[in-house]
């Protein structure tokens, strides 16, 4: 193949980069023209992101302590509406983490929903006010540290200990053998059963990719390695078991954002992303080109507007960001950059 748009029925780009979503400019700007964060054109986008669109309807509703909703209810019953939800929407548009809204978000998951001890994130806080260490989540602690990291605290030592407790309690094992016992693994059926939790295994490898190859430890280049091959074995969206049945039909419909949940775009994107181009990715590559409409753009079938603080695009009509993500798919995994 000549070069990646090849598959593309017709250029979005020019409708990516229109003023109404600077986070969508931005990233477009910057990811698929390949512009540099200097650019004139890419500093104008960015800087517009904090004041244009989702965000900042998102921080007008910001209580001062950093929190949304009720501070001790950021996860289970405000599903969607509290302060978790909103610190993983914000991470995804692509908010300043010099913002002191934006710093105050993340001091307060960091002082709230992180264990201290081992360096997961827990859905609830505990008597001492910091995370519970009886409810941390896979999937949730993949998606704080993601966060985290893209907010600039890489550095920062609780989001190196949410870093260790991934690379060192992520399962990868496909029901085949004895699971793991003990701590964390005595809990959660859903999470921790006999069958690694698909969630889990994505949402580690989506924040331990975050992390610039050259500040990747052994440990982190390891679990990578393990995430990748074990989403490799289902063919991104299959059974490995039985590779000719679909792991879960939901996965099929694109969507955004994701929280918690997963789809072939968002998986396809992580090991694309990575520099993985393996065969066994080929029939999720296929069906994400075979998505799009006649003018190259991908429709948003996945949603949670409704449930939201506020709405992210309309359901079933062309969508920005996933015809975005869609085409940085495409690009990481075909090559060549867009001339």
């Amino acid at each position: 193949m000549s070069h990646w748009s090849a598959v593309l029925n017709e250029s979005p780009v020019e409708w990516l980069l229109e003023a109404d979503d600077p986070s969508v400019r931005y990233f477009t700007l910057r990811d698929i023209l390949d512009r540099p964060e200097k650019d004139a054109e890419v500093r104008d986008a960015k800087a517009r992101i904090m004041d244009t669109g989702v965000i900042p309807k998102i921080l007008s509703k910001q209580e001062k302590g950093g929190y949304w909703g009720v501070p001790g209810d950021f996860y289970m019953r405000s599903k969607y509406k509290g302060t978790v939800w909103q610190f993983i929407v914000l991470a995804g548009l692509g908010a300043d983490g010099k913002d002191e809204r934006i710093k105050n978000a993340c001091e307060f998951i960091l002082s709230r929903s992180q264990d201290p001890e081992s360096g997961g994130f827990s859905y609830i806080s505990g008597k001492s006010g910091a995370g519970d260490r009886d409810r941390i989540l896979p999937c949730l602690t993949g998606n704080m540290v993601w966060g985290l990291i893209r907010f600039g605290y890489l550095s920062d030592s609780r989001v190196k200990r949410g870093i260790g407790w991934i690379t060192k309690y992520q399962r990868f094992d496909d029901g085949e053998n004895r699971p793991p016992e003990g701590w964390p693994y005595d809990r959660f059926e859903i999470c921790w059963g006999k069958h690694t939790c698909h969630m889990g295994v994505i949402k580690s490898l989506k924040a331990l990719s975050e992390i610039p190859e050259d500040k990747r430890t052994k440990a982190a280049n390891k679990t990578i390695e393990n995430a990748a091959e074990y989403l490799l074995m289902h063919h991104i969206f299959k059974k490995s078991h039985d590779i000719k049945e679909i792991s879960k039909p939901d996965w099929l419909r694109f969507g955004f954002p994701l929280m918690w949940n997963t789809d072939v775009l968002e998986i396809s994107g992580i090991l694309a992303g990575l520099g993985y181009k393996d065969e066994r990715m080929q029939e999720a590559i296929d069906l994400i080109v075979s998505k799009q409409d006649e003018h190259g753009r991908w429709s948003l079938e996945n949603t949670f507007n409704g449930r939201f603080l506020v709405n992210i695009e309309r359901k079933n009509k062309p969508g920005k960001w996933v015809t975005l993500n869609a085409i940085r798919v495409l690009k990481a995994f075909y090559g060549l950059s867009f001339n």
